[in-house]
């Protein structure tokens, strides 16, 4: 029991740290974090804090990662969607992640740019980010299978051009009108389009089957 509260403590230490460390981020810039600010707002001396994470790295790697479990987990209830409308199941995900993205703009910066010098995550805090990969790559095969979307939509071009177009979204709005309504920004409001856009140019030809070998040489689809 001694143990258990012990690790507890441990624990909710560790997320008071990363919520301040976001605190910072946010007043002084994603690669402005400063282990002596975040020790000083928290009350610590810096080796107390040094104890929890050895470096300012440690600290962007427990982001990162918790910043990918949560839009993982964002993604997550849209699964079960995926056998009835696999198209109406990506949306409902792309807008729900862009949602959490401008609800949370630190940790944003921090999962689809690369603001801080230097800064690779570890292979455990990728692990999440490979995660949504998989997700995204079943729901485009879903699509494939569905009808909804030509065999070229799935392959790695196909998934490359989707979290080019989406991400852009994201990116866009946070570099132009971070502090924005979802529904209202200037970009958060065309991620439908740009998921249309994605289904447009890959919507399957006539009598092609989830088979077929289009890779290379993807035409948009005609009006």
């Amino acid at each position: 029991m001694r143990e258990d509260r012990r690790h507890l403590r441990r624990n909710e230490t560790v997320r008071e740290i990363l919520d301040t460390a976001l605190e910072v981020m946010a007043e002084e810039g994603v690669a402005g974090l400063s282990m002596a600010e975040t020790a000083r707002r928290m009350g610590m001396r810096p080796p107390s804090l040094y104890q929890y994470f050895p470096s300012k790295t440690a600290i962007y790697d427990a982001l990162f990662e918790r910043g990918m479990r949560e839009t993982v987990g964002v993604l997550e209830p849209y699964r079960a969607e995926l056998f009835r409308d696999p198209r109406g199941a990506l949306l409902a995900g792309q807008q729900a992640t862009v949602a959490w993205a401008m609800a949370h703009p630190v940790l944003a910066q921090l999962l689809y740019w690369r603001p801080v010098p230097g800064f690779e995550p570890t292979p455990r805090a990728f692990e999440p980010a490979v995660r949504q990969l998989e997700l995204l790559r079943a729901a485009l095969r879903a699509a494939v299978h569905a009808g909804q979307l030509s065999p070229a939509g799935a392959d790695e071009d196909g998934v490359a051009l989707y979290t080019s177009l989406t991400a852009g979204v994201i990116s866009q709005q946070l570099a132009n009108e971070p502090s924005a309504p979802v529904q209202e920004g200037r970009f958060t409001r065309l991620t439908q389009t740009a998921v249309d856009m994605f289904f447009h140019f890959y919507a399957p030809e006539e009598g092609e089957s989830d088979d077929s070998d289009l890779r290379g040489r993807r035409m948009p689809a005609a009006d």
